[in-house]
């Protein structure tokens, strides 16, 4: 016990010191490592309002958004997954702004709400589209989903979907419908517009232009020009971007690549002249895939048409170019054929993706061609019986002609039966019972394979491009370097400006994520290395970085010199008027002639001699100098004016009756709120997109 007491005495401070080291240390740890720590990688790829987006759900949604596109195109390239990503983060906005707007408003949608836009007397317009047949709601078949709802889990899902999207559209229609109601056009209003536009005016005037002094006795500051920018800030107002100079080295193809694809397609045409599968051999060998049907002559658009289409069956002719092609064209047949041809049809379904089974489906389509035969009215047994919903509305018919894209055994009916037939035909789909109605302009059609083979840049032209690419990387390493380089080889620069952080493309280069990115982790001046775009090897220098806000003086310099010129000289102008006392001073003075102009209107900005002139037109109806006074000098868009009204006339046309015009105004704006609602939501909302720094 001794013992342990002396450890007390002597080591207590120390144990004491120890324990809340480890504390801290603990804390820092978490501070530093955690989940919230201060080192650790933000994965926040865009903030509203202070509400983040992480990284983590973004990807999420971006998966559920590209896994309901495959359903309409299995193959989704990258500019389609660029536009994915852009509609989910605007969906993003949407969500926290809209529903910020709802919940300060107190806006609610009950569940009993939704249930009555689905079940009720007047059921919400998406779901009439959704249970729509024969142009009629269809309240069977919804009652038949919601009963089976309760097994089928597919329809479940669709069904709570639909509840889900139904009550964001009830929210949006009970904001909209709030600030639409708060829209509203004075009546006092109306009248002082009516009396503005109650008459014209007939001036006569003297202008001095801008362009009679020129611009290099005119001196402008730095500090003038950024005080116009401070003054007109709303003009200059910029977002995010970057602008970025590039030199590009293509992998052309070379006289040896051209060459050698020769060589290649010269090698297979012996076979292609001896196979009797055309279709299979085009189809394995070919850049260009095999098409088993006919085109009528006027139709064909290839190079050497005339070579090709006078072609007898078996001909080959070629090798030809077909731009990066060179290609063989072998005539497969030729027959006369209509180069038009309307259809009418019914069909029975009787597919794996629903319809009656085989069997029954071709009873009934039997049944139905007796029927047409014997005069029955197609219409009516189309919109009976037809399970095609694309062709209802027209009574089942369809205009075809040989390059369209319809099944095969449809098509093929269509154009090699008779004006008048009637046939029941197989295909994928069911039965179709089909009447041609008319064929036009009966003549020659071929059909004809291409074996093509696309000259494509060998290894070595790559490697000669890329070296090019790389010894001018090394020859730029600042942005004045790049320049020389850029001279001493006469090379093509071209300019990429205003790239955003989410582009994905830029101009000349096509798909080019890799290059925007490093545009945005770089500083101005810095060279890029050598960027791998398909055959181009492209090196870059970032010249602007522009922040958001007002854009600097040296992104502007042109358009703000020109301003200040404009109104230094407008300046001088006046300055040489004065106040004059008359048309013909105020021309003596100036030395420019006293013009006329005819129907100048208040609400309108445009005179017909003049141009966008607002401060003229307005001017010409001051009550303070009427017809018997001359203007002050007027500083307009192209010179300084000094007007004198001769006349005023009464407006051709009859005022408008005062409620008509207060309706008319209101709904004017109401309809523009449904497309700029938002966007004025979004620019009054605290938005950060990072989503560059991961993509």
């Amino acid at each position: 016990m001794s013992v342990i007491q002396k450890i007390r005495d002597k080591y207590a401070v120390m144990i004491v010191v120890v324990i809340c080291l480890a504390i801290v240390s603990f804390l820092l740890q978490d501070a530093f490592f955690g989940k919230s720590s201060l080192t650790r990688r933000s994965t926040s790829v865009g903030k509203v309002n202070g509400e983040d987006l992480d990284l983590a759900d973004y990807q999420r949604r971006i998966q559920d958004a590209e896994n309901g596109a495959r359903q309409q195109m299995p193959n989704i390239d990258d500019q389609t997954r660029q536009y994915i990503r852009e509609q989910v983060w605007n969906q993003f906005l949407n969500e926290q702004i809209m529903q910020a707007q709802y919940k300060k408003l107190g806006i609610v949608v009950t569940e009993a709400e939704v249930v009555d836009q689905i079940r009720g007397k007047n059921p919400n317009p998406v779901v009439v589209q959704q249970f729509t047949r024969d142009g009629q709601f269809d309240r069977a078949a919804l009652q038949q989903a919601i009963a089976q709802a309760g097994t089928n889990p597919q329809i479940r899902e669709g069904l709570h979907q639909l509840e889900s999207y139904i009550s964001k559209y009830q929210e949006q229609q009970k904001y909209v419908t709030l600030v639409k109601q708060g829209v509203y056009y004075p009546k006092w209003l109306a009248k002082q517009q009516q009396e503005d536009n109650s008459q014209s005016a007939a001036i006569s005037y003297v202008s001095v232009p801008y362009a009679t002094i020129s611009d290099s006795t005119i001196k402008v500051t730095d500090a003038e020009l950024d005080r116009f920018i401070q003054d007109h800030k709303q003009l200059f107002k910029v977002e995010e971007s970057r602008k970025v100079e590039y030199v590009s080295f293509d992998a052309i193809p070379s006289a040896i690549d051209s060459t050698a694809a020769i060589q290649q397609i010269v090698a297979m045409k012996q076979e292609l002249d001896t196979t009797k599968d055309v279709a299979g051999f085009i189809n394995r060998n070919s850049d260009i895939k095999f098409y088993d049907g006919y085109i009528s002559k006027n139709e064909a658009k290839v190079p050497q048409k005339d070579s090709i289409v006078n072609l007898p069956v078996g001909a080959i002719f070629g090798p030809y170019y077909d731009n990066n092609l060179i290609v063989y064209a072998k005539m497969v047949d030729r027959k006369n054929m209509p180069d038009s041809v309307k259809v009418r049809h019914i069909l029975i379904g009787s597919s794996a993706q629903g319809g009656l089974p085989d069997s029954i489906a071709k009873k009934r389509a039997d049944s139905i061609e007796v029927a047409v035969r014997g005069g029955a009215d197609f219409k009516a047994l189309v919109n009976q019986y037809s399970d095609d919903p694309g062709s209802k509305q027209t009574g089942g018919e369809y205009d075809l002609t040989p390059s369209s894209q319809f099944v095969p055994e449809f098509k093929t009916f269509a154009f090699d039966g008779a004006k008048g037939q009637v046939k029941v035909v197989k295909t994928q789909f069911g039965y179709h019972v089909i009447e041609i109605m008319d064929q036009k302009n009966i003549g020659p059609a071929i059909k004809v394979a291409y074996l093509g083979k696309s000259v494509e840049a060998s290894k070595e032209t790559n490697n000669m491009a890329y070296s090019a690419a790389s010894d001018f990387a090394g020859k730029s390493r600042s942005a004045a370097n790049f320049e020389k380089a850029v001279q001493e080889s006469k090379l093509n620069k071209r300019i990429a400006d205003n790239v955003r952080p989410m582009d994905f493309v830029i101009p000349g280069i096509g798909q080019s994520r890799e290059l925007v990115r490093w545009a945005y982790e770089g500083k101005k001046g810095d060279v890029s290395n050598v960027f791998t775009f398909d055959d181009k090897y492209v090196v870059a220098v970032l010249t602007s970085v522009r922040k958001e806000g007002t854009a600097p003086l040296e992104d502007v310099r042109p358009q703000v010199e020109a301003e200040v010129k404009k109104h230094k000289k407008a300046e001088q102008i006046i300055a040489k008027l004065q106040t004059p006392a008359s048309l013909d001073a105020a021309a003596k003075t100036t030395n420019q002639p006293v013009l006329k102009a005819e129907g100048v209107n208040f609400a309108t900005p445009f005179i017909a001699s003049l141009g966008f002139e607002p401060r003229v037109a307005g001017a010409a109806f001051n009550k303070k100098w009427g017809t018997a006074s001359v203007s002050a000098p007027i500083e307009g868009n192209a010179g300084v004016y000094v007007i004198k009204v001769d006349s005023f006339q009464p407006s051709a046309q009859p005022a408008q009756e005062i409620t008509a015009q207060q309706a008319a105004y209101e709904q004017g704006v109401k309809s523009m709120l449904d497309q700029q609602l938002f966007e004025v939501l979004k620019k009054k909302s605290d938005v950060k997109d990072t989503r560059g720094k991961f993509f």
